[in-house]
């Protein structure tokens, strides 16, 4: 878990309550992205800033076992417990009624050396031993893996279905081109801290207990930086425009996110990038719609054709193909073309459901109207009746 969370309230970004659900999220994240992408508001520092903390809340709430973490670190150290150097013997809820008592087990919140029914048990002490660096016998801090980042493209409804390669053009934290992400001037390497050796941790005494805390002079980072680089200032980040290729696959849905690992924000000093997701958004077409991997459509005929039988053509993601409807064909009635839909994972395509639905002509010239009305005479004389045990007729 990032210490920056503890210091961010995630939900108020969002503008949601900490219960809203993953659809309250998506939404309220959606509504600030559109608002505020670099995109839309070229040269805006400050709509470009939001944009990254929006994203970065995005990607914790949207992630339940993030969001459970995050959750349950703020719920423990708003309660104040835990001040910023550690926990204070002293302080409120200390041998209070209610609060810690006098044989209480540190080991089995911190998870550390001290054995007890808690340590290494996947509590409170696996969720602080991430928090502040601490694992029992860790001797070294992790580097702090860059942000998610999340955009949006919108495709067309047959792009979607037979996949498709995007260029997305994106502003976002990225490796300093200069240091390489290293944080230092070029030729100048960072030294280890000499503080912390390198572990970006320091342990004090407080009373007869021992604590962990970020080591202050590398804020945690393990090395110290000398000679900064010009261009990132040490952090070895910099914002950048960058424009991405991203293969869609074929058969993916309105609403569907696609992972695009290590193009997310860079990690400070060189740390791992986070990933990128792509929400994609599928426009409507004119005349396909979709059930699963399966395309519909809906085929207009006359009533001579149903009566009568005919072969029409119709489209497909490929070109053209000719349906059959066999004589007597229902109004309404669905015929199958195998393999003609959206394509699988498998490579395998789904259907082609063509529904038949009779146009009515609302005009007919008199020869027509003549022929209509011996029709139905001669339909009458077969004794063909519609309603032939309709409503109990």
């Amino acid at each position: 878990m990032n210490r920056e969370w503890l210091e961010k309230d995630f939900y108020k970004e969002l503008g949601i309550a900490s219960g809203a659900t993953q659809e309250e999220i998506k939404k309220a994240y959606r509504k600030h992205a559109r608002e505020l992408h670099p995109d839309k508001n070229p040269g805006d520092a400050k709509a470009e800033e939001r944009f990254k903390v929006v994203s970065e809340a995005h990607a914790v709430l949207s992630d339940p076992e993030k969001r459970k973490e995050y959750d349950e670190a703020r719920k423990l150290f708003a309660n104040g417990g835990f001040g910023r150097g550690g926990f204070s013997p002293g302080g409120a809820g200390y041998g209070q009624p209610g609060g810690f008592s006098g044989d209480f087990n540190l080991g089995d919140i911190f998870g550390g050396q001290t054995a007890g029914a808690g340590a290494g048990d996947g509590g409170l002490g696996d969720l602080l031993g991430g928090l502040f660096n601490r694992g029992g016998t860790r001797t070294s801090s992790r580097p702090r893996r860059g942000s998610d980042v999340e955009t949006e493209t919108t495709l067309g409804f047959r792009e979607a279905a037979q996949g498709v390669t995007v260029p997305l053009r994106m502003t976002s934290p990225a490796a300093c081109t200069t240091c390489h992400g290293s944080g230092a001037k070029p030729g100048t390497s960072p030294r280890v801290c000499p503080h912390c050796n390198g572990s970006g941790v320091v342990s004090r005494n407080q009373g007869a207990f021992g604590f962990s805390e970020p080591c202050e002079d590398c804020r945690g980072t393990g090395s110290i930086i000398d000679d900064p680089c010009v261009d990132c200032h040490g952090s070895g980040i910099q914002n950048r425009t960058r424009t991405i290729t991203v293969r869609i696959p074929p058969g993916v849905r309105d609403g569907q996110r696609i992972r695009l690992a290590g193009q997310g924000e860079a990690g400070l000093r060189g740390a791992p990038p986070g990933d990128l997701y792509v929400a994609v958004h599928v426009s409507q077409d004119k005349v396909f719609g979709r059930n699963g991997d399966d395309l519909t459509l809906v085929l207009p005929v006359s009533y001579s054709e149903l009566v009568l039988g005919t072969t029409v053509s119709v489209p497909t993601l490929e070109g053209r193909v000719g349906v059959k409807v066999p004589p007597g064909t229902a109004d309404g009635r669905t015929l199958r073309v195998r393999g003609r839909g959206v394509p699988k994972r498998d490579g395998v395509a789904g259907d082609l459901l063509v529904t038949v639905k009779v146009a009515i002509p609302q005009k007919l010239d008199d020869e027509a109207t003549e022929a209509l009305r011996r029709y139905a005479e001669a339909e009458k004389t077969s004794g063909f009746d519609p309603r032939a045990g309709w409503a109990g007729a």
